[in-house]
Formats: structure tokens, sequence, C-alpha cells
């Protein structure tokens, strides 16, 4: 295992993590500055007791990452959520095991079902490119309602609901069992494409941000001139 990190599918004897996982799920979206849905430590502990999560631990015996799976559209989707990897750890390659994990999980328990995943950093899109996901437009991910309101507590909600639920500062990526390219041809497409995926990605968070805070300054404009005639 890589540097002598454990990555197992975690259990009901790991639940006692899930408050240090919560806290640190909430603050690292906080220093990215970028969204994310909120989780709750009961949440998570389901997870790993319906053997649907998986969990890194340092050779000292340390948590130390954390991913789990969600189903949609009565099973004809799953996700692999809320990847996290302790601060101590980052940069070490444990993401890339965590997500080789959790992807063999998924297609484990779930080898009929399209996997998807959301994300706002290039480094997750450079690893599901080599597990053999695909980055595909809004409209390929489900229309399960349960999902899109799990965005809700997310800080960029407004910008997806202001986009209809077409787009956001997230990049949507999706393996389809049935039909789907190896991962050396997605991993050789997405090293051709990753300086224009990160001149996209930049270019799209500073787009939708500056949107934004225009809408919401003519919003509070509005609602100034409103005040003064009522």
């Amino acid at each position: 295992m890589n540097n002598g990190f454990k990555v197992l599918v975690a259990d009901s004897t790991h639940t006692q993590y899930a408050e240090e996982i919560c806290q640190e799920m909430a603050e690292s979206a906080k220093a990215r500055g970028t969204g994310i849905a909120k989780r709750n430590p009961d949440y998570l502990k389901d997870k790993m007791t319906d053997g649907k999560a998986v969990i890194a631990f340092a050779p000292d015996g340390k948590w130390a990452g954390f991913c789990y799976i969600e189903c949609w559209g009565h099973g004809e989707y799953v996700a692999n959520s809320g990847l996290i990897v302790s601060p101590n750890y980052r940069k070490s390659g444990l993401a890339k095991e965590i997500k080789k994990k959790i992807y063999e999980l998924s297609r484990t328990k779930f080898p009929d079902s399209k996997i998807f995943g959301l994300t706002t950093g290039l480094a997750v899109m450079k690893i599901n490119s080599e597990l053999g996901y695909e980055p595909v437009t809004y409209s390929e991910l489900t229309q399960d309602e349960a999902f899109w309101q799990g965005c809700k507590s997310c800080v960029n909600y407004d910008i997806l609901m202001s986009k209809e639920r077409k787009n956001c500062l997230c990049t949507a990526m999706l393996y389809d069992p049935k039909d789907h390219y190896t991962p050396e041809e997605t991993t050789q497409a997405f090293k051709k494409k990753e300086k224009i995926y990160e001149r996209f990605l930049r270019s799209k968070q500073l787009r939708f941000l500056k949107n934004l805070k225009r809408n919401n300054l003519l919003t509070s404009v509005g609602g100034f001139f409103t005040g003064l005639f009522l």
C-alpha cells in the first residue's frame, strides 16, 4: 500500500471516526473556499455499517482518509462522494488509493450502475480519468431529486439554480459500464487536454462568481429602492 497506508472497506468498527471525518470535510471546504454538501456523523456511520464506504489509516494507526458510495435513481447511478484526506497526509498519493478502492467497491456492489462524480479540482479529474471516467454534461447525470436536494447546503447552490441545474462550478465525470473507453484511453485524453481543463476550471469559477456577485448587488440595490417607496 502507498507509503504504508491501509485502505479498507469500512464497517461498524470504524464509526468512532465519523465525527472527526465530518469536521475535516467542513474545514477543508472552508479552507478551499469551495462548496461541499454537508454531511452528518450518523449518515457516515450508516455508510460504514452498510459496507458502502472506504476508510484509510496511516502506518501509526491514525485516521487518514475516507470516501463513500451513494445510490440514485433506484440504483441506475452511484456516486463516490465525500472524498477527504487528513491534512497531514495530503500530496502522498493517498487520495488516488482511496478513489481506486471506492471505485472497485462500487463496481463490485453495483456492477450495472453508472458511476459519476462532481469535482472542482483538477487533481480529482486526473484520478477519475485514470479509472476510466469521462467529463460529461450535467444532463447525463442522475435526475433524482434527492441528489440535487443534497446540493442545497453547498455554498454554490445559487449558481447551480441560476443555471437551471445544467452547470455549476463543479465538473461532472461519468463511468458507464455499458459504454466506456478504457482507462488508458481516458488517461491519454486527459493528458492531451489537461492545460485546457485547467484554464476552463479557472475561467468558469471566475465567471460564475463574478455573475453571482453582480446578481447579488442588483438584488441588494433593488431591495434598497423598493424600501424607499414602501
